[in-house]
């Protein structure tokens, strides 16, 4: 925050009609950020980094929208190996693992204490569900941004036509199930209207496979190692069974990959009745819905949960102190309770920043849309997000065997097998320097 001198001044030069001047020193820095979900976040982005820019003469901050949560972590990786690092980035909170193993991004915690704060006090700002993202070997290694979870999403006007309750959702599968047949609409051998529909590809596809997991009761991945997964087993074969019966037993669910817009599109089209899929699209929804819609919890069958989603602002190694300082300085901008609760209204995700839920107009907004308030709430059964050794390989030996069993060519138990040996195979260089490395074993 600028002093009051600073602001006066400015004010000044703006009723003169005149640009602020910028020093001529400013530090150029960039920050890059993906656009993983529906809706307006690379304008909304653009102009949040302006007004960053007008409040800090001394910075001067270049948005780079850098595509995917995937495309994000190559282009990061690529500009750290050419000796040109951005000074902050939008990074997916499941890669900090991977990043701090391989030594890609730099801890926080120096630039905490020079500003007179205990590590505790600075997490404390934030949900604890986010730190087991963001806090890795007991180092600050990322700066919760925007969040998210799974959500079930359900049109109002649907579940009325057949009679079901909108004020009722689905809370287990037995009832998603259920539902799904009811609203599920054919004409002869043609599916008209789906009951459910969720996102299958590439990145989605893992996240929403591990929300069935953890509501089946699995933990998924090993959280306090970063050599282990768990896909070979009773809680994960539950779940990817309950998936593959939606689409070819139930038939309730469409077969094959299904992307993310594509899911959001049948949603607004009339064309699916129910989705489960972030909370960040929950604003591009909204506005753009012509029909009553609700949300809830995503539906358990073994007990309530679900992963952590969303990213961290992250500051890669490599930074000139200059560059590393200003990054600092937009991180910490970006993530107070007042942007955290703007961006959370601008798009859907929520803040991340608790004291945003204190200010006026958040409170203001949450009365009006309380929508929003659900994924706050299921906070209480979130748990952290997938994250290893090498995590979009392992991840997509996951993905891989998802897609082959809703297209019908893979049974779920020969799978997760299959899933498993490729995730083995991929962390095996990291177990063996690792778990492992056992003394006199040289």
């Amino acid at each position: 925050m600028i002093s009051w001198w600073k602001g006066a001044a400015l004010a000044l030069v703006a009723a003169a009609g005149l640009a602020a001047p910028r020093p001529a020193l400013a530090t150029d820095i960039e920050l890059f950020f993906p656009v993983p979900v529906d809706g307006a976040l690379a304008r909304n982005m653009s102009g949040l980094i302006k007004e960053f820019n007008d409040s800090h003469p001394d910075i001067k901050a270049v948005p780079v929208f850098t595509g995917s949560y995937d495309d994000t972590l190559l282009k990061t990786r690529a500009a750290i190996k050419a000796g040109k690092p951005p000074a902050a980035v939008i990074m997916s909170a499941n890669f900090l693992t991977d990043l701090a193993i391989e030594h890609e991004i730099a801890p926080m915690d120096d630039l905490i204490a020079k500003d007179g704060k205990s590590q505790d006090a600075f997490t404390g700002q934030f949900f604890p569900a986010l730190l087991p993202n963001s806090v890795i070997d007991r180092k600050v290694y990322g700066v919760p941004f925007h969040n998210s979870t799974p959500l079930l999403y359900i049109n109002a006007d649907h579940f009325r036509e057949v009679g079901l309750d909108p004020d009722k959702p689905p809370r287990t599968w037995a009832e998603l199930s259920d539902a799904a047949r009811k609203l599920t609409k054919r004409e002869g051998d043609r599916t008209t209207r789906w009951g459910l529909m969720m996102p299958s590809n590439y990145d989605y596809g893992g996240w929403i496979l591990e929300a069935l997991t953890m509501s089946n009761g699995g933990q998924y991945y090993n959280r306090d190692y970063g050599g282990e997964v768990y896909y070979d087993t009773p809680t994960m074969l539950g779940a990817l069974t309950f998936w593959s019966d939606l689409v070819h037993k139930a038939k309730v669910h469409p077969s094959g990959e299904q992307k993310g817009p594509a899911v959001t599109g049948a949603f607004l089209a009339g064309q699916a009745s129910m989705m489960i899929i972030s909370t960040g699209s929950l604003t591009f929804i909204r506005d753009t819905a012509k029909f009553p819609f609700k949300v809830a919890f995503v539906p358990m069958n073994v007990r309530q949960a679900v992963p952590i989603g969303g990213a961290s602002l992250v500051q890669p190694t490599g930074l000139s102190p200059e560059k590393r300082a200003a990054g600092w300085t937009l991180i910490q901008w970006l993530t107070s309770p007042e942007k955290s609760g703007w961006w959370s209204r601008a798009t859907g995700y929520f803040a991340p920043n608790k004291a945003a839920y204190d200010l006026a107009e958040m409170k203001a907004f949450l009365e009006k849309n309380p929508d929003a308030r659900i994924a706050v709430d299921q906070l209480a059964n979130a748990q952290p997000w997938f994250a290893t050794y090498r995590t979009v390989p392992v991840r997509k030996a996951i993905e891989d065997e998802l897609q082959a069993v809703l297209a019908g060519k893979r049974q779920p138990k020969e799978a997760l097998a299959a899933a498993q040996k490729a995730a083995d195979a991929l962390m095996r260089p990291y177990v063996e320097d690792t778990a492992l490395r056992l003394p006199g074993a040289e």
